[in-house]
């Protein structure tokens, strides 16, 4: 065997268990930023209460003064309409979102804590692009955002207003947000949908048929999921 052939071959083992390491790395990563909001949960819901309070997740991790790849993975350990926590490496599902500004369908990726989110945040929130520095680099994502439900005369008994609200206008020091939309959480993976992508996720067994489903249900009858909480809240 030549030197040429054996130094490749090292290269070529060296390279596999450096890629076959980098889930390990990513999952513990994510565990330490589990257990981060683990111990800052009294300080994100000092009431206990984090009923469809995305919003209080993402203004604290925005708070947090993180490397890009962290902002990237805490945002992956909420469920956007709950406000329930998941569990680190959870894989996410497809989902396309309607733009507030440009109307275009943005597909890509979301992170639940049961089927019942995926269907109520496709037909009741709306996608925003936003922009975050990091070390004075500018980056931008796709926002899941809604209305600003301050004003209603009916908001969602359970779910704590001061979370949200600070009058009838978005609270500054509690959520993030933009053009008078609330920011509930991130898109990940994000691009312009193509036919494929709007067929797959139309299709799909839980986006298409199961939603479907729980979609032309009357709202007192939807005691699954987050029931109505959210529906209430954003529509």
């Amino acid at each position: 065997m030549s030197k040429t052939t054996s130094l490749s071959i090292i290269i070529l083992l060296y390279s596999s268990i450096f890629i076959a390491l980098l889930p390990l790395k990513s999952f513990a990563n994510e565990e330490r930023l589990y257990q981060k909001l683990l111990e800052d949960w009294p300080e994100i819901f000092p009431d206990g209460n984090r009923n469809a309070a995305g919003p209080r997740f993402f203004k604290y991790i925005v708070e947090q003064d993180l490397k890009y790849d962290d902002f990237i993975n805490f945002n992956k350990l909420y469920c956007s309409v709950s406000g329930s926590l998941i569990s680190p490496n959870t894989q996410p599902d497809e989902i396309y979102l309607t733009d507030v500004d440009t109307n275009e369908k943005i597909c890509g990726q979301y992170y639940k804590c049961c089927w019942p989110c995926l269907c109520d945040v496709m037909k009741y929130a709306s996608t925003k692009k936003i922009s975050i520095n990091f070390d004075g680099q500018e980056k931008f994502f796709n926002a899941i955002v809604i209305d600003n439900p301050c004003g209603k005369k009916d908001f969602p008994e359970f779910v704590n207003r001061d979370y949200f609200c600070k009058g009838e206008g978005l609270h500054p020091e509690y959520t993030y947000s933009v053009d008078n939309k609330l920011v509930i959480g991130l898109m990940h993976n994000t691009k312009i949908c193509n036919e494929y992508d709007l067929d797959y996720i139309n299709n799909h067994e839980i986006t298409g048929p199961m939603c479907e489903y729980r979609n032309s249900m009357p709202k007192e009858e939807l005691n699954f999921g987050m029931g109505d909480i959210f529906i209430n809240l954003a529509q």
